[in-house]
């Protein structure tokens, strides 16, 4: 059962009080400081509630909508967008998806247009394994990225991404190739960039 407050100013001291104290534990155990929403809720336990695979997390403040599939070990960071409202968005194992990133799966470009009369476009959207989002990227309906690509920040992903790519721009371009060997990590940079496959 609920205890009762006298009144709203009580509340109110208290509820900082709690804030002052979540935020010095947070800030001795991790060095940060964050929203008093952040020091409440469980990044873990968040991912579970939404079924994410073993180990992933999500920030409280992200946005997630209809139907979205993610993978182990994945890091999905603040103030994203994940839109799985027209279709299906998949996310492969240990992917980090930085600050900002939006993922659509529809787009009401003819519904405004039209003032209604035409219905929105949608299409999946496929993020392989060990991805890498760069902040503010923006992935749209349709869109594949192969396992192991880097995604620069706030680029538009409007196509196919070939496993293993690096894409810069707007629109988004291959302009590098990522190889693994072992556990050494290269990055080749091409002279001239490559137009994505739709």
């Amino acid at each position: 059962m609920a205890r009762k407050i006298k009144n709203k100013y009580d509340l109110s001291r208290e509820l900082f009080e709690l804030y002052s104290s979540l935020r010095s534990e947070k800030k001795k155990e991790w060095n940060r400081v964050l929203p008093f929403n952040e020091l409440l809720i469980d990044r873990w336990e968040k991912a579970k509630f939404l079924k994410a695979k073993k180990g992933s997390s999500i920030y409280d403040n992200s946005y997630v909508f209809g139907d979205v599939k993610i993978g182990e070990k994945t890091w999905i960071g603040p103030l994203t967008i994940l839109d799985g409202s027209g279709a299906k968005i998949s996310i492969g194992n240990y992917c980090s998806i930085s600050a900002g990133v939006q993922i659509y799966t529809h787009n009401s470009v003819n519904w405004a247009l039209s003032g209604g009369k035409s219905k929105y476009k949608t299409n999946s959207v496929k993020i392989g394994s060990k991805c890498y989002l760069g902040p503010n990227s923006i992935i749209s309906m349709g869109s594949v990225i192969g396992s192991g690509s880097i995604i620069g920040t706030q680029t538009l992903v409007n196509g196919k991404v070939p496993p293993n790519s690096v894409i810069f721009g707007t629109p988004g371009k291959i302009v590098g190739k990522v190889k693994l060997v072992k556990k050494e990590l290269t990055i080749n940079y091409f002279d001239e960039p490559k137009n994505l496959k739709k």
